[in-house]
């Protein structure tokens, strides 16, 4: 990784909107010494967005959004949160539950806006659309600023709720969300220590005991199941551990996979999503060992005749601050399988 003072900077206001693709786009501001010259402007995935002062009424409609944002310590400026996946990270518990829910799933736009927020902030393409609550250029006609997270854009093509990658997420990319978001409410300081934080754990993560280990990550789904792709956060925690995925040639965040092109494709090792909710079948962990175990395609899937399982929860396979902690989960699932037999 590199260093975090490469995002500690001076103050840089934006004078032009560049046509540059997403995978070019960089912040245009960081975490600086003293507090934050305001107007602050932005150029937030394509997006160009002026603060003119720190924001007292945010909401946040994406868990991992949500997350960050308790984690500088911002709960007494958000006035609601949405589409919830899993329990919120304990350490930020309290302060959670002191921040209104406006819905476990996606509001609606009416619902946004009854809380007169002056912020709205989203980990999600699909929640920043005219389907689901409402685009980027609506909140703009209303007078509100919004922030999409990098991890969205960054070397990747956004066409509504779809997300194509052009180039793997990397860990600086939290980074600098987490350096824009200190900036834009103002708490630098508190930025600069939760990236050092993750950095210093990230540090010690242990290294595979199997050397290179192949590795597939199941979401969700059992008849179209949902296997990671190359770029999102599944494949920054592969590259972290030394592991391959076995679908790094598919683009997709999460593609639709058959079962055969798993078995083809064998991996050591099979990462399984345990998702608090239950939409669909194979959203629960017992639901996706038993199919495994069962289905003549899949039971003899060398992971799954050594049951080389490990399991993270849905939002760590999602981009956000459980980034490090899926490393580090991760890291002690290989620990505990052991060597290849």
């Amino acid at each position: 990784m590199r260093a975090f003072a490469m995002l500690v900077s001076v103050l840089t206001v934006v004078t032009a909107c560049s046509p540059a693709t997403s995978a070019e786009r960089a912040p245009t501001a960081a975490l600086t010494a003293g507090h934050t010259s305001y107007p602050l402007t932005l150029d937030n995935c394509g997006v160009r967005v002026t603060f003119d002062r720190p924001p007292q009424r945010a909401v946040s409609l994406y868990q991992a959004s949500t997350e960050i944002l308790l984690s500088l310590g911002l709960a007494d400026r958000m006035v609601g949160t949405s589409t919830w996946f899993d329990p919120v990270l304990p350490e930020v518990a309290s302060d959670s539950a002191k921040v209104p829910r406006l819905a476990d799933n996606d509001p609606s736009l009416e619902t946004v806006l009854s809380v007169e927020p002056d912020l709205v902030t989203s980990a999600s393409a699909h929640t920043f659309t005219p389907a689901v609550v409402a685009d980027r250029t609506r909140f703009a006609q209303l007078g509100i600023p919004t922030y999409q997270s990098p991890s969205v854009c960054t070397g990747a093509d956004v066409h509504g709720a779809d997300v194509t990658r052009s180039a793997p997420l990397q860990m600086d990319t939290l980074f600098r969300e987490i350096a824009e978001l200190a900036a834009i409410f103002d708490v630098q300081d508190r930025g600069r220590e939760l990236v050092a934080q993750l950095k210093r754990r990230l540090s010690v993560a242990p290294a595979p005991s199997m050397p290179h280990p192949t590795v597939a990550f199941w979401f969700s789904g059992l008849r179209a199941p949902y296997f990671a792709g190359c770029c999102s956060a599944p494949g920054l925690y592969a590259r972290e551990l030394g592991a391959a995925n076995v679908f790094a040639d598919a683009r997709e965040d999460w593609p639709e996979v058959s079962w055969e092109a798993l078995a083809d494709r064998d991996p050591d090792v099979l990462v399984l999503a345990d998702l608090s909710r239950r939409r669909v079948d194979g959203d629960a962990l017992d639901t996706k060992i038993a199919f495994l175990e069962s289905n003549p395609v899949t039971r003899n899937l060398t992971a799954v005749r050594h049951k080389r399982f490990v399991v993270l929860t849905g939002s760590e396979l999602d981009p956000g601050i459980r980034q490090v902690q899926a490393v580090e989960r991760l890291a002690a699932g290989f620990a505990s399988i052991g060597p290849a037999k």
